[in-house]
């Protein structure tokens, strides 16, 4: 197995916009720069999306102009044309773009089919690809949907297809609801690199069963190289109930580390930068490496 994986952190976007406590503009800038500090360069930062539809993400402009001046490779998510704007007036040099594998999900979500959805940010991919700014897109519900239930791979290809022929550079593949298993996962990236190839898919997994690093396992077995995941764990998902945020950060570089992968990340730091969100949004992370380690720091010093 190869030694190289490249991790993209997703907290301070994906995983702070589905926290119910918002934070400020300096507080994200602080976070990411910790984030940085602790050896993760690519980050996603914010959303340029309606502050009345996800107020978490509110002054994307701002936080994306406040970590400007640090090394690293900032990601903002864009829905359409008026967010694309917004996002290259802050400076943006890489956008997301988001689709569903789910007619459900994708109506839930964004009030719109599939087909609609990707027609909706055609322009978007278009202006991006004249000005110079990458893309990546996202695919939600690739290994079940809590609206349709189980989604097949077929329906996963079709959308992945459809974001390449588009020019995304990279398709990350989402386990929304955090349902699949490693036979599940295995099959359904099989499937997809027959029309993506393997190097520029990424695994977006969550972790509701307890399945996540199982299943990233699964995809590296298949060749896969990217991961995204969240320090501490943040996030979930507003419409599958009792949904966990994405893998935790610390969870994905602890099982790295422990196959002789280097990642590159000060695990300390990490956990620093995860402590300090964790204070912000009032809760405890989730990351099962970051609560043994903060149990392992409170015994050391008495407590």
């Amino acid at each position: 197995m190869s030694d190289s994986v490249r991790i993209i952190e997703v907290g301070p976007r994906d995983g702070l916009q589905n926290e119910k406590t918002p934070i400020g503009v300096a507080d994200r800038i602080a976070f990411i720069e910790q984030l940085i500090a602790a050896g993760l360069h690519t980050v996603e930062v914010g959303a340029f999306v309606s502050p009345k539809a996800i107020p978490q993400m509110v002054n994307s402009d701002q936080v994306l102009r406040g970590v400007s001046h640090l090394a690293g490779e900032f990601h903002v998510l864009v829905p359409n044309e008026k967010g694309y704007e917004a996002a290259r007036a802050a400076g943006a040099k890489v956008i997301a773009v988001f689709a569903s594998a789910s007619e459900g999900f994708s109506r839930a979500n964004i009030n719109c089919s599939v087909a609609e959805s990707i027609e909706r940010f055609k322009p978007v991919v278009e202006r991006a690809r004249a000005d110079g700014v990458k893309v990546r897109g996202y695919i939600s519900c690739v290994l079940g949907c809590p609206f349709d239930g189980e989604v097949r791979p077929s329906a996963v290809v079709n959308v992945a297809d459809m974001l390449w022929e588009l020019g995304c550079y990279e398709i990350s593949l989402g386990d929304t609801i955090g349902v699949g298993t490693p036979l599940k996962a295995k099959a359904l990236l099989r499937a997809v690199a027959g029309t993506v190839p393997i190097n520029s898919l990424a695994m977006h997994f969550h972790d509701t069963y307890g399945q996540a690093l199982a299943n990233l396992y699964a995809g590296m077995e298949e060749g896969v190289r990217v991961i995204d995941s969240a320090a501490g764990g943040l996030g979930g998902c507003p419409y599958a109930p009792g949904a966990t945020g994405n893998v935790a950060t610390e969870d994905v570089v602890y099982m790295l580390e422990g196959m002789g992968i280097a990642t590159g990340v000060d695990m300390a730091k990490l956990l620093a930068a995860t402590n300090a969100v964790s204070r912000l949004i009032g809760r405890a992370p989730v990351s099962r490496v970051a609560a043994a380690l903060n149990a392992k720091m409170r015994m050391a010093s008495g407590e």
